[in-house]
């Protein structure tokens, strides 16, 4: 992970960069929504979110890798107001591990969607 020190440190829990060295495999996992592993579709944003993050843990390990191995995260908010819960959510999934991240407020493509993320990961 990058956080040169030449430029202001990241506003959270994240890297601002991340070097991915030849011969390492580079997964990227699409975006991924809040529905559970049976169809169903909470209609609260934490719920959805943990969903988000139990899915993309599911990506990773079918590829075996796990967190630990995450570069990249882009949470696609709906609103302007989860953006603190959703870093709460994540900071809890992920405990001390940073990657790059970015966060967007825009619409979904489906109204009940509450929010997406994609990652990308490497080993």
């Amino acid at each position: 992970m990058l956080d040169p020190k030449s430029i202001a440190a990241p506003v959270g829990q994240y890297a601002h960069g991340c070097l991915v060295t030849e011969g390492q495999r580079i997964l990227f996992i699409s975006g991924q929504i809040g529905v559970a592993p049976d169809g169903s579709l909470p209609p609260d944003f934490e719920s959805q979110a943990r969903n988000c993050w139990r899915n993309i843990e599911a990506v990773l390990a079918e590829a075996g890798m796990s967190f630990d191995n995450l570069v990249k995260t882009t949470s696609f908010l709906t609103d302007h107001s989860q953006l603190i819960p959703n870093r709460k959510i994540r900071n809890e999934i992920l405990g001390d591990r940073k990657c790059a991240s970015s966060g967007i407020v825009t619409q979904t493509l489906v109204s009940d969607w509450l929010l997406e993320i994609e990652a990308i990961a490497m080993a």
